[in-house]
């Protein structure tokens, strides 16, 4: 383990964006889950797509994919990363009232995706939230967490 296990701060304590210009260019990946937890008639609005405001699955993977894309501009030390590529699934859990969402990222570069999966997956559940708060606001975000990673000097970590 390095002397300061902290890397976005300096030996002072202060902030620091992590340099990566002597890290090799490699292939990185990144999977990244969370659910989103509402009332049965929510859940139904859902799946028929009959929500007030629309698609609901269809605006959130969308919104998603962007989340991905803007990391950088959300989180203030994370590197600005070229996606190679962005993908959402949603899942239907009609005995735990949810939706599951799983977000991948991918790139060739000099550091890791994790935070574009997760904040790919925070965006997209936000986004359901939104979409239909107006009939559940007792909605729940749950469980939004790193599930694989692959690349770079670390190599592959898998959540246990």
């Amino acid at each position: 383990m390095p002397a300061n296990p902290l890397t976005h701060f300096n030996a002072q304590g202060q902030a620091q964006m992590v340099g990566v210009g002597g890290k090799a260019e490699t292939e990185r990946q990144a999977r990244a889950t969370g659910s989103i937890v509402m009332r049965p008639e929510t859940l139904a609005l859902i799946v028929a797509g009959s929500a007030k405001k629309g698609d609901v699955l269809g605006v959130a993977r969308i919104a998603a994919i962007q989340g991905a894309k803007r990391t950088s501009e959300l989180i203030p030390l994370c590197h600005a990363i070229a996606l190679t590529r962005v993908s959402i699934d949603f899942e239907i859990d009609a005995p735990a009232n949810a939706v599951h969402c799983v977000a991948t990222a991918e790139c060739f570069g000099r550091t890791g995706v994790e935070m574009e999966a997760l904040c790919a997956a925070s965006i997209g559940l936000l986004t359901i939230y939104d979409m239909c708060k107006a009939i559940d606001r007792g909605m729940r975000i749950d469980g939004v967490r790193l599930l694989e990673k692959k690349g770079g000097k670390s190599g592959h970590w898998t959540a246990s």
